[in-house]
């Protein structure tokens, strides 16, 4: 009789290189997705509550902040002033100034100046040209608080080319006047000049501190 033996188990296979990856790519999805589940809750925690009416109050604050570079950009002084409550406060580098016509004046002054430091290489004075980056805006009735990142340039490059200039940080405080949104109060941070920094603390936490500060007086009141 022919002996029988019982069959021996399959060695085992070693994975292939797709495999491993596939492998891989597994067990970092789902630790991503355990690392969701835990973090994102305390994050969503620390988002302010936006209401129904915030998207078509933003895109006003928004449109008015493009209007008054428009403004300033080409000389526009009376739509300059107009983004403006009429007691409005404007601080910037070389001071404080209140009021829409004590700030005409003094953006008039600036402008006047520009080719002592912006100018093509003629000797002309430039073209200054500003642009907002990305903006924070927190809105509690009729008062707003933003936080935005803006930069300058100008042609005063090599053969008048556009060069980068100046940044900053724009700190605002927005009121809605008779249905309209208007700046309140704005500090221009230089962002390359000694004392005129933003932080060290993230700008938005402080816009935030403000914001929930005011919404907290009005609740309590009777």
């Amino acid at each position: 009789m022919r002996a029988t033996f019982p069959a021996l188990p399959d060695a085992p296979r070693s994975p292939s290189i797709g495999e491993t990856s596939m492998s891989l790519k597994s067990l970092l999805a789902g630790a991503a997705l355990i690392l969701a589940t835990t973090v994102a809750p305390v994050a969503a925690r620390d988002q302010p509550t936006y209401g129904s009416n915030y998207a078509n109050d933003r895109a006003e604050i928004e449109d008015l902040m493009a209007r008054y570079l428009f403004a300033i950009d080409y000389s526009d002084w009376d739509a300059y002033v107009s983004v403006f409550a009429e007691d409005a406060e404007l601080e910037y580098a070389t001071g404080i100034t209140r009021g829409r016509e004590a700030i005409r004046e003094s953006v008039v002054s600036f402008s006047g100046n520009i080719g002592r430091y912006y100018h093509t290489e003629d000797g002309q004075p430039a073209k200054l040209r500003h642009v907002v980056l990305q903006d924070v805006i927190r809105i509690e009735g009729d008062c707003a608080w933003g936080r935005t990142l803006w930069v300058e340039m100008a042609n005063n490059g090599p053969g008048d080319s556009m060069k980068m200039g100046t940044y900053g940080v724009y700190e605002d405080e927005f009121r809605r006047i008779d249905g309209r949104w208007l700046i309140q109060r704005r500090n221009v941070l230089n962002e390359f000049l000694d004392g005129r920094n933003s932080g060290p603390d993230n700008p938005v936490s402080e816009m935030d501190a403000a914001a929930e500060a005011y919404a907290a007086s009005v609740a309590a009141l009777p």
